[in-house]
């Protein structure tokens, strides 16, 4: 299996560079190619701008219509074209970051809105009265799968469905829906360590145990079932779930799941 590892904490002692170091030790003990984005140290360009598209970029700018002719002519800027082969590479693409502000940090944003470009993740396939697009379930990077591994400072009760901050499931699921499963990627539940900030050294070893079991269960383990777009699940082109086809009383991001 092909392994990518993609790491966005700017301290390499951190508890994120820990768990990242693991699963390079833990991947490769076990057969597997591992590859790493380590955004920080690479000093990765967060924001996108005209320069991501040489000659492709129009004045004015409109990032989605030229990033694919960028993408289409080859002119993307060749950070975003390693990335990009990294991504055809991978079998499965680990996800590792601190939950700042509810989501995932600015560069590893960045890094999503560069290298996620049109015709490379989205805009492509079939329009018509029974598709739109080749999208959620579908896409050029389907046949892969993904897991994000997150820390989380506050106690699990924050984050139950009662919890002030809501139920963590809704707060990754633009991440693991909106941003992963839209151009295929099959997404594994995720690993959601709380209350990172007081872990002690005696709680890691238990940590480090459960993320290594894991990581070696990733071929078994069963992605979160999401709904495919074009299955049938959904009218088109409002793409509005059909009345029913939810379990009764389910609402919210709850209604993407098949059951």
């Amino acid at each position: 299996m092909n392994a990518l590892i993609v790491y966005a904490h700017p301290e390499p002692k951190s508890l994120n560079g820990s768990l990242k170091d693991l699963a390079i030790s833990t991947l490769r003990t076990a057969g597997h190619e591992v590859r790493v984005s380590d955004l920080y140290a690479m000093r990765w360009k967060a924001v996108v701008d005209a320069t991501d598209y040489g000659p492709e970029a129009a004045n004015p700018l409109r990032v989605a219509r030229d990033s694919g002719r960028a993408f289409d002519a080859g002119t993307l800027t060749p950070d975003v074209l390693i990335e990009q082969d990294k991504l055809r590479w991978a079998d499965v693409i680990i996800f590792q970051f601190p939950l700042w502000w509810y989501t995932m940090p600015a560069i590893l944003k960045g890094w999503v809105d560069r290298v996620f470009s049109c015709h490379f993740a989205y805009g492509v396939g079939e329009y018509s009265d029974t598709r739109f697009g080749d999208r959620f379930g579908e896409g050029t990077l389907a046949g892969r799968k993904a897991l994000l591994s997150v820390t989380v400072g506050g106690s699990e009760s924050h984050y139950c469905a009662r919890g002030i901050n809501g139920p963590i499931d809704d707060l990754l699921f633009p991440i693991q829906h909106g941003i992963l499963y839209h151009p295929g990627i099959e997404v594994l539940p995720p690993f959601v360590l709380y209350g990172a900030d007081r872990l002690t050294s005696e709680d890691y070893s238990d940590v480090a145990k459960a993320w290594k079991q894991r990581l070696l269960t990733l071929d078994s383990t069963e992605p979160i079932p999401f709904r495919q777009q074009n299955s049938g699940d959904y009218e088109i082109p409002s793409l509005r779930l059909r009345e029913g086809v939810e379990p009764a009383g389910r609402t919210g991001f709850g209604l993407h799941l098949r059951h």
